[in-house]
């Protein structure tokens, strides 16, 4: 090779390698200056007739320029009014507001009432109050019983009795359904650390610990094991699930440091299907040995991104792929002005806008019209990647491979019209939980993150079926320890939350 033949390589590697930054710097900029959605604005023909600016306003500086613009200012858009809705349930009480005196304006007496306008209605809102409930049992004495008896020592202690009492939920402790049901709502649905609900707890009257609240949680949490293991056998049953997992950090666990990674796993059911199961699993690592272990039993069709942890999963499972993941490493090239991305990004946004209008659809029906409409698109998308040209390490090349490498699972969701085009359910499902670590940022011990995904698996799964997860785990807490120490499956399916008996309960 000639020295001008090396410069020429080494000038083709530095404008490589430029090129690759350039794209680089457009996505951090992207993510740290724009919106984080993913959305496209339809009217936006191509990204690449703007100019490279980050910034489309001029630097406000707070004082007025000295040089006059003729450039029209465009109109700002109407502010969108979020429609206020109440509840047709809420109770209605009616205030009628009469004169104070019983006179006129005037001062005359003796006025007379003809009807009543309408002014306003307002919504009152009742602050928590706490009280203390003595429970007692009644002793009763029975005289026949006493009639019956021959021997005069047992006469003392014959013919009395008690009346039953359901135990406590902790003996020794002043932990009510009620009162759990609250610290739970509040952790794990507003995402309220234990730590900040003392103050109020205080403030209705009972002063206690941060560890007794989460000794509470860890204690009940084994409470509702019975139940936790029930949804999770329920949802091995079925023909398809969707699967996630994310990080959380577990301070005290053998053989790891503090600062080491743990796993929170998600399985979850297609919303297709009327049984709604949200199944939420620690692990200490994310080895696919533990995917091994969560769907054991099952056999079916999985939808899950490209980890390849899954991989190690059984014949049995037949994977899916996510077409959300595809798009969002597409958008990310598009949004870092590489051109050769808009086109396959307008084909994934055609995909979408297809599946949102057949998703009122029933599977069948779904099936049906991705076998003959959307396969085009498909192959077509297909097509168009085999003939890009780009740098292996650009992000493009990086999207590209990306989506090849899960071509034989992105192609299995046009068969099967219960899996949906992509597995963004499931991640909606696993944000509330990233959402809620924001605020509870770990678990001192691997039985509080396996307290957390108890929990967390019956709150979310009473969400996913309509009901109120407060009232929810009220009456789990009421009703559960009636049931016998090992309760059987038929017993435990009373109180799943798709039961129409138990939701007729919590209703009334």
């Amino acid at each position: 090779m000639s020295e001008l033949d090396e410069y020429k390589e080494l000038v083709r590697k530095q404008q490589a390698e430029i090129a690759d930054l350039k794209e680089q710097i457009a996505y951090l900029t992207r993510k740290i200056y724009v919106s984080k959605s993913e959305r496209v604005d339809p009217n936006q023909t191509s990204l690449f007739k703007e100019e490279n600016s980050v910034f489309t306003e001029p630097e406000q500086t707070g004082e007025k320029s000295d040089t006059s613009t003729d450039q029209v200012q465009p109109k700002k858009k109407a502010k969108k009014t979020r429609k206020e809705t109440l509840n047709p349930n809420l109770p209605v009480r009616i205030t009628v507001k009469e004169s104070k005196d019983h006179r006129c304006p005037k001062g005359h007496s003796g006025i007379i009432t003809v009807g009543k306008k309408f002014v306003r209605e307002e919504l009152r809102i009742i602050p928590a109050h706490a009280y203390v409930e003595r429970i007692y049992t009644q002793t009763y004495k029975c005289k026949k019983c006493i009639e019956s008896v021959e021997d005069i020592e047992d006469l003392i202690n014959s013919g009395l009795f008690q009346a039953d009492v359901p135990p406590a939920l902790i003996p020794h402790s002043l932990a009510s359904a009620s009162l759990i049901a609250e610290v739970a709502y509040r952790k794990f649905v507003l995402d309220v650390p234990l730590y900040r609900q003392l103050p109020e707890l205080r403030q209705l009257g009972y002063q206690t610990s941060e560890a007794t609240l989460a000794n509470w949680m860890i204690k009940l949490a084994e409470f509702l094991m019975p139940l936790y293991n029930e949804l999770h056998y329920r949802l091995l049953s079925y023909k398809e699930l969707q699967g996630d997992e994310t990080l959380f950090q577990v301070l005290r666990e053998d053989g790891k440091s503090p600062t080491s990674k743990s796993y929170i796993w998600l399985v979850t059911t297609p919303r297709k299907l009327s049984e709604q199961v949200v199944y939420y699993a620690y692990s200490p690592t994310r080895s696919g040995a533990f995917a091994q272990k969560l769907y054991q039993g099952f056999h079916g069709v999985l939808q899950c991104d490209g980890y390849s942890g899954y991989n190690l999963l059984s014949d049995c499972i037949e994977r899916t792929g996510c077409w959300a993941h595809v798009r969002r490493k597409f958008y990310d090239a598009f949004k870092s002005h590489v051109k050769d991305a808009e086109m396959p990004l307008k084909l994934l946004n055609r995909m979408f806008k297809l599946e949102r209008e057949w998703q009122p659809l029933s599977p069948k029906a779904r099936r049906k019209r991705r076998r003959g409409q959307l396969k085009k698109i498909v192959n077509c998308f297909w097509r168009l990647l085999q003939q890009i040209e780009t740098l292996p390490n650009s992000r493009l090349g990086k999207a590209i491979a990306y989506a090849q490498s899960q071509k034989v699972y992105l192609n299995r969701i046009l068969n099967n019209g219960v899996i949906d085009w992509s597995n963004n359910a499931s991640e909606r499902n696993m944000k509330t939980f990233v959402i809620g670590r924001k605020n509870w940022l770990f678990s001192t011990s691997t039985k509080g993150a396996k307290a957390n995904a108890i929990w967390m698996t019956i709150v979310e799964s009473a969400k996913a079926n309509h009901l109120d997860p407060r009232q929810y785990i009220k009456k789990l807490l009421e009703k559960l320890p009636t049931l016998p120490a090992f309760p059987k499956k038929e017993e435990l399916a009373a109180y799943l939350p798709w039961n129409q008996n138990f939701n007729q309960v919590l209703e009334a």
